[in-house]
């Protein structure tokens, strides 16, 4: 027998117009069993379902005022680094070679920034079509078709110049192991080719939608992209260029710690926006990020001082300062997956391995100047590392939990990125400085660099004394070869 019932509708109170509340009517016990509750949801009319059906897809993505400010405050701060960095690694170095240190990273700024713009960028984040997994295409080579388009949430020249900082400060990093004896003019080419061939292939893999990032690492600000990059290529960069003709025969001592201690508060000032940024937004995962910046060189530079107390009965400004610059390198890959509490934890364990490795390695013949591998190179290993440990999918769903959130696979997928950037960049900085050693010398002559690299490659002095600075004439001296003689001109008054 066929069951009749009737459907009765009225208007729903508040509600848009055309909305109604139907109720089915039926004669009591004859509904079927799946229709015993008799309220049915709100309908609409059948040409408001229909328009739905037929919307059109979502807007293509607009730029949002409040990330384009927090973006270009981020590009600022990471900017600044650079200079800090020259601050850091000027003031390790001795007095007749500090200019030269320096400059070595303010070159960077030029020299790479002009790279980043011509074809890196686009080698980095460029559509590389099939050859993707690889490398990026030539499609915004010279910015083609970068402007004020949205790129996510902000301008895509806004995301360039922001990529461009990261660019820059990476391999100025690698500068920190060559100091006081490779030539400034072969410095450049070799940093102009690294940038190339080195930052932004491996750049790609991690961010650029290559074969890193498909099979899942975690690098949220550069632990792999730029500090494993930079300090497995100065580790190497030191062996090619052996040790300064005065090592291991003298003590060599830093010339003005307060620089030291300068560059490393500008250093963290600046990573607030090298972590703080790579959120690419002014949202909750830039805040983390931000804090995570925050705690993890805290923890790190405690345990240094005590590490240090418990070794020398002493805490050094020296150690102190490097304990913050390893505790910012640590957090770098892990800032926006991790827990604050996680960020302290990874903090606290990055300083050990780090601060062991310089014991080490000044008990060797290995001339690091400055310890960019230990660290750089050891820290961001350290970081990327433990970020497959401590990432937890509660702060970032974007991201992976890691091994303590029961996901052990996340290290395995961690130590891939490692190993992959270690081998790579280890590689083309040996090739690069080979081919660059068979057109131009890369080393300065030895009276010259007991000279000073300030005067043999700048004709300056960071420090003038007596009456003036001196000045370097032109053919006073030679730029490879030992000199018979080597006596500066004093400046005529």
């Amino acid at each position: 027998m066929q069951i009749q019932h009737k459907i009765v509708c009225t208007p729903i109170a508040k509600q848009p117009s055309k909305s109604y509340d139907c109720v089915s009517r039926a004669p009591p016990g004859r509904l079927p069993a799946h229709t015993l509750s008799p309220r049915i949801r709100p309908v609409t009319h059948l040409p408001l379902l229909l328009a739905l059906q037929a919307a059109p897809p979502a807007p293509p993505p607009t730029v949002v005022p409040a990330d384009t400010a927090w973006m270009l405050m981020s590009t600022a701060l990471v900017l600044l680094m650079t200079p800090a960095l020259a601050f850091f690694y000027g003031g390790l170095v001795r007095s007749k070679s500090s200019l030269n240190t320096m400059m070595m990273s303010f070159a960077a700024l030029g020299v790479v920034g002009v790279v980043w713009a011509l074809v890196a960028y686009s080698l980095a984040f460029g559509d590389g079509g099939a050859s993707n997994t690889w490398i990026g295409g030539v499609g915004n080579a010279l910015l083609a078709g970068v402007g004020v388009e949205a790129k996510g949430t902000i301008p895509h020249l806004v995301f360039f110049a922001f990529q461009g900082t990261f660019a820059i400060i990476t391999a100025a990093l690698i500068s920190g192991a060559v100091v006081e004896r490779m030539r400034f003019g072969p410095y450049l080419a070799f940093i102009t080719l690294w940038s190339l061939l080195v930052y932004a292939p491996v750049a790609h893999w991690v961010w650029g939608g290559g074969w890193l990032m498909t099979r899942g690492v975690l690098d949220f600000a550069g632990g792999t992209v730029v500090h494993i990059n930079a300090g497995i290529s100065a580790l190497v960069a030191a062996m090619v260029l052996g040790p300064r003709k005065d090592y291991g025969r003298q003590a060599i001592l830093p010339h003005n710690v307060p620089f030291v201690l300068l560059g490393a508060g500008l250093l963290w000032f600046g990573w607030f926006g090298f972590n703080g940024g790579s959120a690419l937004a002014a949202n909750e995962l830039a805040g983390l990020a931000f804090t995570n910046t925050f705690l993890a060189p805290m923890a790190t530079m405690v345990v240094w001082i005590l590490l240090d107390y418990f070794r020398t009965g002493r805490a050094t400004a020296v150690g102190g300062a490097t304990g913050i610059v390893v505790g910012l390198v640590a957090i770098t890959p892990a800032a926006g997956f991790v827990s604050p509490m996680g960020a302290l934890a990874l903090g606290a364990i990055a300083a050990f391995p780090s601060y062991f490795v310089i014991v080490w390695r000044s008990s060797t013949r290995l001339d690091d100047s400055l310890d960019v591998f230990a660290g750089h190179g050891i820290g961001g290993m350290t970081g990327a590392l433990l970020t497959g440990v401590f990432a937890l999918k509660a702060w970032n769903s974007a991201g992976a939990d890691g091994l303590l959130a029961g996901n052990p696979a996340q290290l395995g997928i961690q130590a891939l990125g490692v190993a992959t950037s270690l081998v790579y960049a280890g590689t083309m900085t040996f090739v690069i400085l080979k081919l660059l050693g068979l057109v131009t010398v890369l080393r300065a002559a030895p009276r010259g660099e007991g000279l000073g690299m300030d005067v043999t490659q700048h004709g300056e002095e960071a420090y003038s004394s007596g009456e003036g600075s001196i000045l370097v004439m032109p053919d006073a001296i030679p730029a490879v070869a030992p000199a018979t003689s080597l006596e500066p001109q004093t400046a005529a008054r």
